[in-house]
């Protein structure tokens, strides 16, 4: 695995999940890390996984749907050195509503979280990456924002949607600098989102019957492994990894056959030669 030491590593939704588990991986290869989520207290769980084993971790406290709190993370990070890792693991599923009855705050609140927090973070530390001459970034994304659109989840498959679109943009912006952006899909894996989204879809009933067959499905097959997609992005770390750049990726061996995303070279388009 690559060596991670001296490098800093800003995971968000790191008190849980995929972001707990890639900040704790990040740790094991040597990277200080600086872990970002709502609270302290389920925070302070993965810091301790780090620190027991040797490792650095700042913890920051930030609720990501509000972009004033990109602040706390800046000042947070700058107290351990300039970040050239970002993982945004943050997400939430949103409303499961049809837009004519949707909640407007939840709905927009939605993309804040899955998608502008992820911009701001981008933002404010792929300059640093710029100048370092190297970073990686990793945005959490579904392969939900891949399937046909359907009905009750326009709020999640929009905000996946857009930060797909995002990363690719901000990938042609980091071309040939040592930085790289991508997005992984983690798997389907039994989460407190896969809980959440079946406990929606069981209050729903007929009408969410699609989500309650995946959630379903999830459950019968026991869902992918998690430790796959910290495998997937420890795997872009290295140096094997500097010319994967725009890209979607899948774990490895996943319940979910990989399906097509984008492959469009902008050399390609009619009026370029």
């Amino acid at each position: 695995m690559t060596d991670l030491t001296g490098k800093v590593a800003v995971v968000t939704g790191a008190s849980r999940g995929l972001g707990q588990r890639a900040a704790i991986r990040l740790a094991e290869q040597g990277a200080t890390l600086v872990l970002v989520a709502r609270t302290d207290a389920a925070l302070e769980t993965t810091a301790r996984s780090i620190r027991e084993k040797g490792g650095r971790a700042e913890v920051v406290s930030a609720d990501l749907s509000d972009p004033r709190s990109l602040d706390a993370v800046v000042v947070g990070a700058a107290r351990v050195g300039q970040p050239s890792i970002l993982v945004n693991a943050a997400g939430v599923y949103g409303p499961l509503q049809l837009i004519k009855d949707s909640d407007p705050r939840e709905w927009i609140d939605t993309l804040m979280v899955n998608m502008v927090s992820h911009y701001l973070t981008c933002r404010a530390f792929v300059g640093g990456m710029i100048d370092q001459g190297w970073g990686r970034i990793v945005n959490v994304t579904s392969a939900n924002a891949l399937h046909p659109p359907g009905p009750l989840h326009s709020a999640y498959g929009t905000s996946k949607a857009a930060l797909n679109h995002f990363t690719r943009h901000l990938a042609a912006e980091v071309s040939g600098a040592g930085v790289t952006a991508n997005v992984i899909h983690p798997g389907d894996v039994k989460t407190e989102m896969w809980a959440d989204i079946r406990a929606k879809a069981q209050r729903l009933g007929a009408p969410a019957e699609p989500f309650l067959q995946w959630a379903d499905w999830v459950e019968k097959t026991g869902g992918d492994d998690p430790e796959k997609a910290a495998d997937l992005i420890l795997n872009l770390m290295g140096d094997e990894a500097a010319s994967v750049n725009g890209q979607f990726l899948w774990i490895k061996d996943g319940l979910q056959a990989p399906i097509p995303s984008w492959s469009v070279e902008s050399g390609s388009l009619p009026w370029q030669k």
